[in-house]
């Protein structure tokens, strides 16, 4: 195959993101493997081998090898989830499954979140082959299921029983980063080097069980609430990694401010909403999701139980179980569940100017900026295996969205320029990278 750096992605990437879109793929209700069919014929036309791999019946994997010029470079990993949230149509704009383009938009659910990455893929993948060219190095495409429900059946399965599929692999994109943020000297671009730890704490109040009409000085319920409100309330302190220190000095400098690792909060304000994200990552996160005890109106029960979702900023883990167990009183048990590790990696120069570059070429106002994802996605699976995985779905945003509400918010949609945009980069970046 023969390389052509000039040749970009056609609009085929709006079709194959509403095609996806009308795939119903919704966790828990419906599989992925409708949408996988989708996407292994598509990589079959485009001259690939796909398999097809089952974490349970219905929820389908789709893993291919796309040969690189330079067979000696290590691999890259490109994944993106095939599955989406539930959406309720009734507050829509348009059905959340229809896929429909209006005004400039194509909507629905998964439209950024993250059917449109697929789109992107499978749009460079054709142009590809129709053009004889491959990329620098061997690219491996992981389409995963399950993802919005923990990667059960998806990226932790294929990490479990799959591994040599990706044991040669040392770099990863998938979801979250890569999109625009405006400021006075051009735009930001997000790029996920980084991302907090989750697990979730399980407390359970002891207590002695009794008539709701007597004083009792050992009610569970009462004992569970003030541990809870304690955790729910605790100040804890900032914790500013090399990733967010990074992030608040360059926020800094384009928007004219000092002073940004002693009053980020403030700082990040400047940038609204995108802002909220970062935030979630200047310190450990602890918020009560769930609280169970007891039933009957006069019975107070022996036991009442809470679960907290807990957020790790990446290298202070140990710290933070120190401090919730300090917050603990003897009569409420813990235990701790772990739901994936927090990582923070270093971006070396040959990645970041191959991803500047890339965007260069469709921004001239393009600067790459690393940044902490305050959630969990599938790069906590495949981390596991030694691959340090980055945040990179690359889209210029228009100025007057709310790209922060459309992840699993109502109407959800992703700008044709967008997708369009996004694929021309993704194009240049695999032939380069």
């Amino acid at each position: 195959m023969t390389i052509l750096q000039d040749t970009v992605p056609t609009d085929h990437v709006v079709r194959y993101c509403s095609d996806l879109i009308r795939l119903d793929t919704t966790v828990g209700h419906r599989p992925e493997r409708g949408a996988a069919e989708y996407v292994a014929e598509r990589l079959a036309a485009a001259g690939l081998e796909p398999l097809m791999l089952e974490g349970a019946p219905g929820r389908t994997n789709v893993v291919a090898r796309i040969p690189g010029r330079e067979p000696g470079l290590p691999p890259l990993l490109v994944h993106s989830h095939l599955d989406v949230v539930p959406a309720d149509p009734s507050g829509w704009t348009v059905h959340p499954f229809s896929g429909e383009v209006r005004d400039g938009y194509v909507w629905g659910r998964g439209a950024v979140d993250m059917k449109d990455m697929v789109a992107m893929i499978l749009d460079v993948v054709t142009t590809m082959h129709t053009s004889g060219r491959a990329p620098r190095r061997d690219v491996v495409l992981a389409f995963v299921a399950d993802e919005e429900d923990g990667g059960t059946h998806g990226a932790a399965w294929l990490v479990e029983h799959h591994p040599d599929l990706f044991a040669d692999c040392d770099v990863a994109i998938g979801e979250v980063g890569g999109f625009s943020v405006p400021t006075p000297t051009g735009s930001f671009y997000l790029l996920e080097t980084a991302q907090k730890g989750a697990f979730t704490l399980e407390l359970t109040a002891n207590g002695l069980a009794g008539h709701g009409s007597m004083l009792n000085e050992h009610n569970s319920v009462r004992a569970l609430a003030r541990t809870v409100a304690a955790i729910a309330d605790h100040p804890f302190p900032l914790r500013l990694t090399a990733t967010t220190q990074d992030f608040l000095e360059q926020l800094g400098e384009a928007f004219g401010l000092s002073d940004t690792a002693d009053a980020p909060e403030r700082a990040l304000a400047a940038i609204g909403e995108v802002g909220r994200i970062v935030g979630a990552t200047l310190r450990h996160t602890a918020t009560p999701v769930a609280l169970r005890a007891g039933g009957a109106p006069n019975v107070v029960p022996s036991q009442a139980h809470a679960r907290i979702d807990c957020r790790s900023v990446p290298g202070h883990e140990e710290e933070f179980l120190a401090e919730l167990r300090r917050l603990i009183p003897p009569e409420v048990t813990s235990s701790v569940v772990p739901r994936g590790a927090g990582h923070e990696n270093g971006l070396d120069g040959a990645l970041a100017d191959t991803i500047s570059a890339a965007l260069l070429a469709e921004d001239p106002t393009a600067r790459l900026v690393p940044f902490c994802m305050s959630s969990a996605t599938d790069a906590r699976h495949f981390s596991r295996l030694g691959i340090r995985c980055f945040g990179f779905v690359p889209l210029r945003l228009p100025a007057d969205g709310d790209f922060v509400s459309m992840f699993h918010g109502t109407d959800e949609r992703v700008a044709v320029e967008s997708l369009t945009f996004g694929a021309r980069v993704l194009n240049r970046f695999l032939a380069t990278y």
